[in-house]
């Protein structure tokens, strides 16, 4: 993102492409899924997991139309520059209020052998962080730099959903952080704001552009053109606001310096379902009341089927997404390779193998799989059945190892 006031992008030209960064960094955008990795991770299972990246990924949106009639999935054009009661108002000295309550967010995927980098806001002076889930999906380390004192902290996983895509982070010996300023209330079509976050990852002084609402509970579906997969996110904040690589789980955020909704997608071209019309650029935010209460579900540790609490149940499986439900003649999750030392390894399993079932339960694909492992607590032992690259059926009992989040 740029500091160029509040002009709005044109709808004909896409936004410049972050700066260059080293190689095998990946930059949380929130773009959906726009560059696909041969392997994927079935999610708490393995490494290889589809990146979130920039590009040109195929983004369909979908949702309530605003002010400007141009057909059922419309958007506003905005304005070129933000007028409230006081007069202009300028996207630095809105950013900077905000500002201190963020941090920037370093992980190292370990598995994958990257890095990437997103953003956070603080939500309690002990270092409770609200981020993306896609920000610190695949992490084996996590680095977190309070943007308002400058400190660096390691940080643990409170809790995520994967459907929502929000996580929760706790900062390990944190204390006096400042907090930002939230407002759960609806925003409307037209309402000038800013988007603020580490734009290309290279931490600092957050970057932050303005812009303006578009449209309101947009839904996108984004598709991974390597193996198929997508993404569905409803109920976001459409906005034209610059939201870059590395941006992700950053703020959306007011005239008055309130954040309104978090930071999460982004895409260079898409078109809306209902209409198949050509737009151009848009950026996403989740609302932050929405984001607010499921952090609390995960504060509280209230675990369901799309929500996670603590540490990840690892198998140690990479899932060949090309066998993987594309003409496999056995149903079930093909292994592509091994982790070294994971229980998968120590259980047997090799590439080749095809996973049918765990605990008795059959497994026709790599989600299959995902869920089947999903309430298991690392330390905890599972039976799983498979076959091998012979055809003989094998079984084993194994104890899941602790791994990233998914």
């Amino acid at each position: 993102m740029t500091d160029s006031g509040f002009e709005p992008n044109d709808a004909s030209t896409p936004p410049p492409p972050p700066p260059p960064v080293a190689r095998k960094r990946r930059l949380h955008t929130g773009a959906l899924a726009g560059t696909a990795v041969a392997v994927v991770l079935a999610a708490g299972i393995g490494l290889g997991h589809v990146a979130w990246s920039t590009g040109s990924p195929s983004v369909a949106a979908s949702g309530a139309s605003s002010s400007t009639s141009t057909g059922s999935g419309s958007t506003s054009t905005g304005s070129n520059s933000s007028s409230t009661g006081s007069g202009s108002t300028e996207v630095s000295s809105i950013a900077a209020k905000v500002d201190p309550g963020l941090v920037d967010i370093d992980t190292t995927l370990g598995y994958d052998e990257e890095e990437a980098a997103g953003t956070g806001i603080v939500l309690t002076s002990n270092g409770e962080i609200l981020t993306n889930n896609h920000v610190i999906d695949g992490a084996t380390s996590i680095s977190v730099t309070d943007v308002g004192n400058g400190k660096t902290y390691s940080a643990s996983v409170v809790g995520y959903d994967t459907t929502k895509d929000v996580a929760v982070l706790q900062l390990h010996d944190a204390s006096g952080l400042q907090t930002t300023s939230l407002d759960t209330s609806s925003v409307s079509v037209g309402e000038t704001v800013v988007g603020i976050g580490n734009a290309g990852g290279t931490g600092g002084t957050p970057s932050a552009a303005g812009g303006t609402v578009t449209a309101l509970d947009q839904s996108i579906t984004a598709s991974d053109e390597g193996d198929g997969s997508s993404e569905q996110l409803s109920g976001l904040i459409e906005t034209n606001a610059d939201i870059q690589a590395g941006d992700s789980g950053g703020s959306l955020v007011n005239t008055a310096g309130q954040v309104v909704g978090m930071d999460t997608a982004a895409s260079a071209g898409y078109s809306f379902q209902s209409t198949g019309e050509s737009s151009g650029y848009a950026g996403y935010a989740i609302p932050i009341g929405e984001a607010i209460t499921l952090a609390k579900e995960i504060e509280a540790g209230s675990s369901s089927s799309t929500v996670h609490i603590g540490t990840t149940a690892f198998l140690g499986v990479e899932i060949d997404a090309a066998a993987d439900g594309f003409g496999n003649a056995s149903s079930g999750a093909t292994v592509a390779g091994v982790i070294t030392g994971s229980p998968a390894q120590q259980a047997g399993l090799a590439a080749g193998d095809v996973i049918t079932s765990v605990n008795g339960q059959s497994v026709a694909d790599a989600s299959a799989l995902t869920g089947a492992l999903e309430p298991d607590k690392p330390g905890e032992t599972v039976t799983v059945g498979w076959t091998n690259a012979s055809g003989a059926t094998q079984t084993a009992t194994v104890t899941l190892s602790s791994g990233p989040p998914q």
